[in-house]
């Protein structure tokens, strides 16, 4: 069992003995000790697969699993991720993690992935909207055509369930979404409205996952994640996450980039609440046949209010860092809030952790990552 904070439990991946950053600040996600409780007895000695699992999100997830007593089969092309920390896991337990380094478009590798899996926890994707600009086909074909063929993987294998990550960009924008008004929060009755090709190829995700249950009886459910964010997201590219981007800047005393006039607004939600969500959707006894779920906290902050209150978490706030504007980016939304009730009916989920609290345990791990010579400020973002 891991070691109880005040908070609650604390989901740790076992590091290295000579990695000594590691023994304090690698890779923790605290959860409340009433859920730890009440999941362990349902994870322990039960097999799951995780698409993507040496991603930011993935790896959380499957350090989740792995304490919970669990065992886990990951793979994973290391297209935008390393095995760096799946290969301490593996040290560690052997019997109990195994890695797959293939692509979820490789169906040998997928059947070797699920193989006795009860569950597919589907992470695996191309994660950025102006990567997706960039790239359509590889968009697609990763996160669309990929999502198929892990919903065939499964059921070819005879997985009980397949949990799908998507994304709340299949929103768009809403009609009100114009400057100056007020965005109401987002419920799954509304129809989608893809603005890019990422998000329109998680919507296709989300189809084919419902389709897969309505035509072969597989219990399927799509988690809608919103702006996710926490230790070991990349932070290190064109492409990293805001909150990533800034943590990396203040910590290296650089001002932060916004990508617009600031007033654009997200629910930021810590990646500790996410991995409830899996573990919530994955154990639970009730019928899952495609529905979608918004996955965050009912919560949103502007991008001046989010730099403003990370530089102050960051003990840079006197003088205040003035950030760097640059053009708005193509596909992005104006304003992102999750209605979460749907997501508490169908799940008992609850948010895990504040906004405030997260952000200064992402600061001071990137803070750490500094000190020691930047290593970790990279990796990937699913």
């Amino acid at each position: 069992m891991p070691p109880v904070y005040a908070g609650g439990f604390s989901f740790r991946a076992p590091v290295r003995a000579e990695r000594a950053w590691g023994d304090t600040l690698d890779a923790m996600v605290k959860m409340p000790a009433d859920l730890v409780h009440r999941l362990q007895p349902l994870v322990a000695g039960q097999m799951f697969c995780v698409t993507g699992g040496a991603g930011f999100i993935g790896g959380h997830i499957v350090d989740a699993l792995v304490s919970l007593g669990g065992s886990v089969s990951v793979i994973d092309d290391l297209s935008n991720s390393t095995a760096e920390h799946l290969v301490d896991l593996i040290e560690l337990e052997p019997q109990r993690v195994r890695f797959v380094h293939g692509s979820i478009l490789d169906d040998g590798a997928m059947a070797e992935a699920v193989a006795g899996a009860k569950v597919v926890l589907h992470l695996a994707a191309v994660g950025s909207v102006p990567l997706s600009i960039a790239n359509p086909e590889r968009t697609w074909n990763v996160n669309a055509a990929g999502t198929m063929r892990v919903l065939q993987a499964a059921r070819s294998a005879g997985v009980e369930r397949v949990i799908y990550s998507a994304s709340s960009s299949a929103y768009g924008d809403a009609p009100c979404q114009t400057p100056g008004a007020n965005a109401a929060p987002r419920r799954e009755s509304e129809a989608p409205q893809p603005l890019s090709p990422y998000a329109a190829a998680k919507l296709a995700g989300e189809h084919a996952v419902r389709a897969w249950s309505k035509s072969y009886d597989l219990s399927t459910l799509s988690l809608r994640y919103f702006n996710i964010f926490g230790p070991r997201q990349p932070a290190d590219s064109a492409y990293a996450a805001v909150i990533a981007s800034f943590a990396r800047r203040l910590v290296l005393g650089e001002s932060p980039i916004i990508y617009g006039d600031g007033t654009q607004s997200r629910d930021f939600t810590p990646v500790a609440s996410v991995v409830a969500a899996n573990l919530l959707a994955a154990t639970s006894t009730k019928d899952l046949c495609g529905q979608v779920v918004n996955i965050g906290t009912g919560v949103r902050t502007d991008l001046l209010t989010l730099a403003r209150v990370m530089a102050e978490r960051a003990g840079v706030s006197t003088p205040m860092p003035t950030p760097v504007f640059r053009p708005a980016r193509q596909g992005e939304v104006l304003h992102s809030q999750a209605d979460i009730s749907a997501a508490r009916k169908l799940l008992d989920y609850q948010p895990v952790g504040s906004l405030d609290e997260a952000l200064g345990e992402t600061i001071a791990w990137y803070r750490n990552q500094a000190e020691v010579g930047g290593g970790g400020l990279g990796g990937a973002n699913r």
